[in-house]
């Protein structure tokens, strides 16, 4: 208990901090010169795993409203990097000392400069607050006393259950913090004469997310998604109490002449591609269309295909049987069993078997082991194409043969497909007199779903109408 004792005592003794941005004394155990370096580290391997949109006047103008915010933030002095994430997902977050990035698919879904200016701001306002800090600091703590229990017992097991319950407490910011980052990021859009009003544009547009996820999972019979980025408001934005009570502040900083700019910024988002884009892949139907590569590649009817920057990942609809695909270098120009067996190293490949699909020759073979997993390699050239799949809890036996459709169906691209590389784009349209959106999702590449698909593009879900005249972003 002695131990226990010091141990709080000299971590609170050290944590003590001032938050820059609310003025209250927060637990950190990190200078500001470790934050940036801390955020310096972690940029780097983020951006490998994020890769950057290509289309650099629209970097530029994420980055100029991105820097306008930052100018009016408790820590203005910051060297901030603003980055367009080349990813269809809805997402934005920040890492330590100033890198904010934003997903393309979240930019399509919002509807004024004001709007991305509030998106941005958030993510301000968890950097000026130092929130990704708190939570290092925080870990770092429960580590300490897990060790300290641990010595102080004699059980081992004492520093794992601290620890345990030290993440779980860390996980997340959590509902505190989102909303301080909002109320923060309120009065940031104020300062720079944006309308604070917009916060609550942007939780309504990811709220609008959250009910069409719902929507559609429950029409199709799957399970409830969990909630997606800023998912943390079972209330309508305009009715919950605690998110009006911290925006109230940057309301008294209005003018009364604060920015809006929606013409502006819809034609920044003219042609930006919708879904996947042409640089990582472009998913249709049941097929996957690359078109750098040169290659497409097919998978069952009820199966997905998980997109991400290191590897494809195919799956069964339940998520118990898994393909991901690497693109590996093959500088030496080994044939697929030598490249296969090299990457096996002393691992055993067995029931071997060999096809050719025009340029592509590819190897395929059991890796025996606790599971047994599929694996090939299908090379073309200098580029080589590695394949491993397994099942969950079955026997490999149980998904083989799909396993084996999606490694063999590898080919190059015909001439007449590679108009299906090319992604969606969005496009605007003003509207004309008796044009509703059931009027403009007629006959749209979106399908089934175009009508809500494009009310949630234009924050008209669920059954929200333009107005003559209007602009909206339409898909094609």
């Amino acid at each position: 208990m002695k131990v226990l004792v010091c141990v709080a005592a000299l971590l609170v003794l050290a944590g003590c901090a001032v938050n820059p941005a609310t003025g209250r004394n927060n637990f950190v155990m990190m200078s500001e010169q470790q934050e940036l370096d801390l955020g310096q580290r972690y940029n780097q391997e983020i951006a490998k795993q994020n890769p950057r949109h290509a289309n650099e006047a629209l970097q530029a103008y994420v980055q100029q409203i991105g820097e306008r915010v930052a100018r009016a933030s408790h820590r203005s002095q910051l060297d901030y990097r603003f980055t367009l994430v080349d990813s269809p997902d809805v997402n934005a977050f920040a890492l330590p000392g100033g890198y904010i990035y934003i997903h393309r698919g979240l930019l399509a879904y919002l509807n004024s400069e004001a709007e991305l200016a509030a998106v941005l701001g958030h993510e301000v306002g968890h950097v000026t607050a130092r929130h990704s800090v708190q939570q290092q600091s925080q870990s770092t703590a429960w580590g300490l006393l897990g060790q300290a229990v641990a010595i102080g017992t004699g059980i081992g097991a004492a520093g794992d259950l601290t620890n345990a319950l030290g993440g779980a407490l860390v996980s997340g910011y959590g509902r505190d913090m989102e909303l301080e980052a909002d109320g923060l990021g309120a009065q940031y859009l104020a300062r720079s004469g944006y309308d604070p009003q917009a916060m609550i544009g942007v939780v309504e547009v990811l709220k609008n997310q959250e009910t069409f996820a719902r929507d559609q999972a429950a029409r199709r019979g799957q399970p409830q998604p969990a909630s997606g980025y800023h998912g943390l408001f079972d209330t309508h934005p305009d009715n919950d109490r605690r998110l009006q009570e911290v925006l109230g502040p940057a309301r008294a900083l209005a003018t009364g002449q604060q920015l809006i700019n929606r013409e502006a910024f819809l034609k920044h988002l003219d042609g930006l591609p919708f879904g996947d884009s042409e640089a990582t892949g472009v998913r249709r139907g049941q097929r996957f269309y690359h078109a750098d590569l040169d290659f497409t590649l097919g998978f069952a009817p009820g199966w997905s295909l998980v997109n991400r920057p290191d590897a494809l990942i195919i799956h069964s609809a339940d998520q118990q049987a898994f393909v991901a695909m690497t693109l590996e270098d093959n500088a030496q120009r080994l044939a697929p069993e030598a490249f296969l067996r090299q990457r096996a190293g002393s691992s055993a490949l067995q029931a071997g078997t060999r096809w050719t699909a025009g340029e592509f020759q590819g190897y395929t073979a059991l890796l025996a082991g606790n599971p047994t997993r599929r694996v090939a390699a299908v090379v073309q050239g200098e580029r080589a194409y590695l394949f491993v799949a397994v099942v969950r809890n079955a026997a490999l036996q149980t998904q083989d043969r799909a396993f084996l459709e999606v490694i063999q169906s590898l080919r190059k691209m015909t001439a007449a497909e590679r108009p299906l590389a090319q992604p969606q784009r969005l496009y605007l349209h003003r509207v004309k007199a008796g044009e509703s959106m059931a009027v403009l999702a007629r006959g749209s590449v979106l399908g089934e779903e175009a009508e809500s698909r494009l009310r949630l593009l234009n924050n008209l879900y669920p059954a929200g109408e333009p107005r003559q005249g209007d602009w909206v972003k339409l898909v094609r």
